[in-house]
């Protein structure tokens, strides 16, 4: 089995439910201090893969690499101190406030015995500084609006203070502004502390503009890999989504951009 180059790695990674596999004999290294971007059709097997990375799911064969030794055997708090895992949907205690939410990302770091130091307490003012969220931190998650509790969610997962982040979707259910928002305080933080995020995503533009690595998967196989603006073409959407579309530069970054040809409209040029 060659060894990694990186961080975060699998190696003849098979995963799947039931009778169903959703993964097979997958290989991947995801690049050090990059913000990879996991692309594919629904059912690809995208969330599957992450939640494997992050050992939320337990491969029928194969491993998951965190610093060159299998996942699946190391303590639960020491991976926790090096890698973090953003949910898509996730379940917020009852009654609890922002700041109380955050502190919980202090608990890898906590030993038996020791209070609360003078470290927890700034990485969580860190943590709600970079989100933005520093005003929220009396106040109830659940009265708070999606956009807001997205922010939170992050934060907590910031006062972890990993230096590898996994995002399943963090831009769901926000509106075009807070998507954005959200991803522009991705690369933020990807760029201020040179963290790994791996992040999945369903817009496949957001995904070529915020990615430096990109992952296009199809039926639980990478189909492609590599930065957005080489591996981006109308001949691997319309493989890997079944898509007709034009790729054009963006006019905004110069990443590709996706234009996808009506199927109800001619769109043959007019003279």
């Amino acid at each position: 089995m060659p060894e990694p180059e990186n961080r975060l790695a699998a190696r003849g990674l098979t995963v799947g439910y039931d009778r169903r596999t959703v993964i097979e004999d997958l290989d991947l290294d995801i690049p050090d201090g990059s913000i990879t971007v996991i692309v594919g059709p629904n059912g690809c097997g995208k969330s599957t893969l992450l939640h494997t990375l992050a050992r939320v799911l337990k491969p029928r064969s194969g491993s998951v690499l965190l610093d060159g030794e299998d996942i699946a055997r190391l303590p639960s708090k020491e991976v926790a101190r090096r890698l973090g895992l953003l949910t898509q949907q996730p379940v917020t205690p009852d009654a609890i406030t922002v700041g109380d939410l955050v502190s919980r990302g202090r608990h890898p770091h906590r030993r038996l015995l020791r209070g609360w130091s003078a470290e927890d307490e700034e990485a969580v003012n860190r943590a709600l500084a970079a989100t933005d969220t520093e005003d929220l931190a009396d106040r109830a998650v659940d009265e708070l609006s999606g956009g807001q509790r997205q922010r939170v969610w992050l934060a907590m997962l910031l006062a972890q203070d990993t230096p590898i982040m996994l995002l399943d979707e963090p831009t769901t259910f926000l509106d075009i502004a807070h998507q954005i928002d959200m991803l522009d305080l991705c690369a933020t933080l990807h760029r201020d502390r040179t963290r790994t995020l791996v992040m999945v995503l369903h817009d496949l533009n957001h995904a070529c503009r915020y990615a430096t690595h990109l992952i296009a998967l199809k039926d639980g196989a990478v189909v492609a890999q590599g930065p957005p603006g080489e591996i981006v073409t109308p001949a691997l959407i319309e493989d890997v989504f079944g898509l007709p579309c034009q790729v054009i530069p963006d006019p905004v970054t110069a990443t590709p951009l996706i234009v996808p040809l009506s199927r109800s409209h001619d769109t043959t040029p007019t003279a």
